[in-house]
């Protein structure tokens, strides 16, 4: 039996194995942002330290950012704190910093891939739990905490566990409708916000294979929704024509050789797991979660479960659910009122994501009981999205059209719920509180379930719009 990917590059970034059992693992690429980096900052400067390797270090902002308007100060005055704190950190420790007033600011797990600087074979780290989303490329990339930024700005190595490895086949053809977001969806729905706890997912098949990039790293980057600290995809020819070009990959020959190495790390046709699941990408339909976590989903087609349906573990959460989101078991998904539509995200706020969800409400009126929004991912995602007019396609359907930010996937700007709220969202996280409002309620589904949800005014299903 050959090895897989993920032993493959752990073994490759193994410094050491610690008396802990942990390892010690090099971290070629680290991504910073503003809110979980400041005290790591100041944690090695007060021991007198100096970051280890700026070359391999670069900072974005995304989470604070206001969408609407970017003056400064900014209104709200922590904002503006963490605002001047990474400016200044990366200022005085020379790391390259994609700030509001450059043409690559945006959210950090969208602009790391589309400026090339993920690659395969890489181990990544961020302070933030979606750092999984790189994993579409055939790196091993996870969150890290606040003691763990500080360890790799000084030291660019981690302590951590190696977990087990789970790989996740999805076969078939996906229907009309479904997309990427519904995979992820269905799977952790199938095996469990706890499931891949002590795994790293490896997502494969012929149904993960024929997707895009970035679909692909809408699948990685919910890997944590599923319990798992990583999820990847082996590299392949679609993972190669990304890279190539971008502003931070290799050139020329540089690049023939390091698509030689990604070759050569991919996972062997009879690599060894602990681990294997098989789906089967044609029980797929459009994904809703109708609870307080993403393993709470179903088809839109479908029913919200009864108490009697779901396991003894899961029984408080489901009571807790109906309770707070005001659904009753049995009741169908379809039909479910809305008051916000929210597009964007580093799940779903790339140029795909806002093209699929153009199709479906062009030509068409938001409901004029929905407050509906569309947040690029990205600057260069903005600047794509103009130049190829859906920003006037959202406009004319009355849709806000935001600047580049985080903005109502986690609230921590302007943009929240208000109250009671029931919110469409192509984000990844429905927990209660998440966005904004310790009352709101959230929806997740894909860009082009949002889209029509918008329109109808209500959980639609996208299949039966014309």
């Amino acid at each position: 039996m050959s090895e897989n990917l993920f032993n493959k590059v752990w073994k490759l970034h193994t410094v050491k194995t610690l008396d802990t059992g942990q390892s010690q693992l090099f971290i070629g690429l680290h991504l910073l942002h503003e809110v979980t980096s400041p005290q790591a900052f100041q944690m090695i400067e007060e021991r007198g330290l100096k970051v280890l390797h700026p070359e391999r270090t670069f900072a974005t902002v995304d989470h604070i950012v206001p969408t609407q308007n970017q003056a400064r100060p900014f209104q709200d005055e922590l904002a503006e704190g963490m605002m001047a704190a990474i400016e200044e950190n990366t200022k005085k420790h020379g790391v390259q910093f994609f700030g509001l007033n450059t043409d690559y600011q945006g959210i950090v797990h969208i602009i790391g891939p589309e400026l090339g600087l993920t690659h395969p074979g890489m181990t990544i780290a961020c302070g933030d739990s979606h750092t999984s989303t790189h994993g579409a490329f055939g790196a091993i990339a996870f969150g890290i905490g606040t003691t763990q930024i500080r360890d790799v700005l000084a030291t660019q190595t981690m302590a951590i566990n190696k977990p087990k490895v789970r790989r996740v086949e999805v076969n078939g053809t996906l229907k009309p409708g479904v997309f990427s977001k519904d995979i992820i969806l269905h799977i952790i729905e199938k095996l469990g916000v706890n499931g891949g706890i002590g795994y790293a997912y490896e997502f494969a098949g012929t149904a993960i294979e024929s997707l895009s990039m970035e679909a692909r790293m809408s699948i990685c980057n919910m890997s944590i929704e599923g319990g798992a600290r990583v999820g990847y995809i082996n590299p392949d020819q679609t993972t190669f024509d990304y890279i190539k070009g971008k502003q931070y990959a290799p050139k020329g020959e540089a690049f023939d050789k390091a698509v030689d190495y990604w070759k050569s790390i991919a996972s062997g046709p009879d690599a060894e797991y602990d681990d294997v699941v098989v789906l089967d990408a044609a029980d797929i339909e459009p994904m809703v979660t109708w609870g307080i976590h993403p393993g709470q989903a179903l088809g839109v087609s479908k029913n919200i479960p009864q108490l009697s349906e779901v396991s003894e573990a899961e029984k408080g959460t489901t009571q807790k659910a109906y309770e707070h989101m005001e659904l009753e078991p049995g009741q169908p998904i379809k039909g479910t009122k809305i008051d916000v539509a929210f597009i964007g995200s580093c799940t779903n706020g790339r140029i795909s994501d806002l093209r699929e969800a153009a199709k479906v409400v062009k030509g068409r009126q938001v409901s004029p009981n929905v407050k509906a929004l569309v947040v690029p991912g990205s600057k260069q995602v903005l600047s794509q999205a103009v130049e190829e007019g859906l920003d006037k396609i959202f406009s004319d359907a009355g849709f806000e059209w935001r600047a580049a930010g985080c903005s109502m996937c986690l609230a921590m700007n302007p943009d929240k719920l208000q109250g009671r709220q029931m919110s469409a969202s192509s984000s990844n996280r429905n927990f209660i509180g998440r966005q904004g409002s310790p009352t709101g309620r959230t929806l997740l589904m894909s860009p082009a379930m949002v889209a029509a949800a918008a329109l109808a005014g209500e959980v639609a299903d996208v299949r039966e719009l014309n």
